[in-house]
């Protein structure tokens, strides 16, 4: 089902392309600029492990290509903190040592590829980002506080570092862009899911399914290269 709904959307992301390149009467605009941005993330674990979410930080270059009216293309490399937090506030197996927690911040090198769909005028616009895109993990630390029995609890998450480094999934969201002439200022909300796993996920291994979703706030500034 995953690699359908990737095949699908790789079809859709190539139509696109095609269709832009062969209209010429349009002025095609290139920007290119950078972003910054706030990550809240969790794992998807089975079997459950109780969470919130983890916050991070983002931010990157990007570049856009506008081809046609409504409609371009956007390339982006990012680097993004994810991962889980577990505060026990909820989990009834830590009722007494709510102020325990555990956190997992991995962060990654990441190219998001996405159609860029816009409407409104030439200085106020609204858009929709969405795309795969793939990730790569440089590194990973942990934060933790552990008091009486979320201590002793079985927790095999808390001591397996990640076991696949590279990561894919699909990532799309809305946003407000504002354009002056100075260049062109962005608010724009952003869901990922993953459609890859953390570790592996065979009947042998502790989980069945761990892939990872963000929700993320970003303010971008991009320059026109082509206008």
């Amino acid at each position: 089902m995953r690699k359908r709904i990737t095949l699908l959307l790789a079809i859709t992301t190539l139509f696109s392309v095609f269709k832009m390149t062969a209209q010429t009467p349009f002025q095609q605009e290139i920007w290119i600029g950078g972003s910054l941005g706030v990550n809240f993330s969790s794992i998807n674990f089975v079997p459950k492990v109780w969470q919130g979410m983890n916050m991070g930080y983002t931010g990157g270059l990007a570049l856009r290509w506008i081809t046609e009216k409504h409609l371009g293309l956007q390339a982006e490399l990012n680097y993004s903190q994810q991962g889980w937090k577990e505060d026990f506030t909820d989990n009834p197996n830590y009722e007494e040592y709510a102020g325990s927690h555990y956190e997992r911040t991995i962060n990654y090198l990441e190219l998001p590829f996405l159609t860029h769909i816009y409407f409104g005028k030439k200085s106020f616009r609204f858009y929709v980002n969405l795309g795969p895109k793939i990730s790569y993990a440089i590194s990973e630390s942990t934060s933790s506080l552990l008091e009486g029995e979320a201590a002793n609890y079985k927790n095999e998450q808390h001591d397996m570092p990640i076991e696949n480094k590279f990561e894919w999934g699909l990532c799309g969201g809305p946003g407000l862009e504002l354009r002056t002439g100075v260049g062109s200022f962005m608010l724009e909300g952003r869901y990922y899911y993953a459609l890859s796993d953390i570790y592996g996920n065979k009947k042998k291994d502790e989980f069945s399914k761990s892939s990872g979703q963000t929700l993320s706030v970003r303010l971008t500034y991009l320059l026109p290269l082509r206008k």
